[in-house]
């Protein structure tokens, strides 16, 4: 396995540079190109310099009708848009194939972002004492954890019950609309409710009719985790195509999407 203190030292330091070249222009849905895909990957080669997109796979309490399960929700689409849209708005230099690992793979350990969704249903997120011991090493040696797409207190409390094992020693804390990590790129008033296919009003999609995003943190006060509850960016990307869905809702998911990799690529 490789040193992934220094493995981060050094995509850290290239993404510090990009950022000096960074540039924003005209609306994220101008974003060209659509490739769909249909299969689930893990054949990634070694971490070279570029950021890569790592969806976790993960096992539910439950099983339901997910398919593949609720780890796969929007998966590939929404993958592959936020790379080409990285690309289209940033200078950041991608890996433009996403892979799917599961949290007992070492090679977590190669990557500083991760991406999981929907962990408030079919009773949450079923943690190995593997995945538990690798994801805690991970964050607490500088990785980051975005957990998307769930919604209502059901679903929250759902959620916050299976991810304890992972820290039970430290608070879910709420982020308000001062936090850096809103204004590190794009300037954001705070956490946004980005809505589904099926809601495009924006509304609530559950008893709770507000976005909110929740943080872990390390010793020195690095979001290890950001939680955002209330809000579906994985639609945003995916749908960034689809002429039902609002450009507005997809060009913020893909300003907070911006917003959060770069916060972790640069702390």
């Amino acid at each position: 396995m490789l040193n992934f203190q220094s493995r981060l030292g050094k995509i850290r330091l290239i993404a510090i540079m990009s950022i000096f070249m960074l540039f924003a222009e005209g609306n994220v849905s101008e974003i060209t190109g659509q490739t769909l895909y249909n299969s689930p990957s893990n054949k990634i080669g070694a971490a070279g310099d570029e950021f890569t997109f790592i969806r976790v796979q993960y096992d539910t309490a439950a099983t339901s009708g997910w398919g593949r399960g609720t780890w796969s929700v929007d998966y590939p689409d929404a993958d592959f848009n936020l790379l080409r849209g990285v690309t289209r708005l940033t200078n950041i230099h991608i890996n433009a194939e996403p892979a799917v690992l599961r949290l007992e793979d070492d090679r977590i350990f190669e990557y500083p972002f991760l991406y999981m969704l929907e962990m408030g249903r079919d009773g949450g997120p079923q943690f190995k004492e593997k995945e538990i011991h690798n994801l805690r090493e991970y964050l607490l040696r500088g990785g980051f954890l975005l957990i998307d797409d769930f919604w209502g207190t059901y679903q929250w409390n759902v959620f916050q019950e299976a991810f304890s094992v992972v820290f039970p020693d430290r608070p879910m804390i709420q982020l308000d609309k001062t936090h850096q990590i809103f204004h590190i790129f794009y300037d954001i008033d705070g956490p946004q409710m980005i809505p589904g296919i099926w809601n495009m009003y924006g509304g609530g999609e559950e008893d709770i009719d507000i976005a909110i995003n929740r943080a872990i943190l390390d010793d020195s006060g690095r979001v290890m985790v950001l939680i955002n509850w209330n809000s579906d960016m994985g639609d945003g990307w995916e749908h960034t195509y689809s002429p039902e869905y609002p450009t507005r809702f997809a060009n913020m998911a893909y300003q907070l999407g911006i917003n959060y990799l770069i916060y972790a690529m640069t702390h």
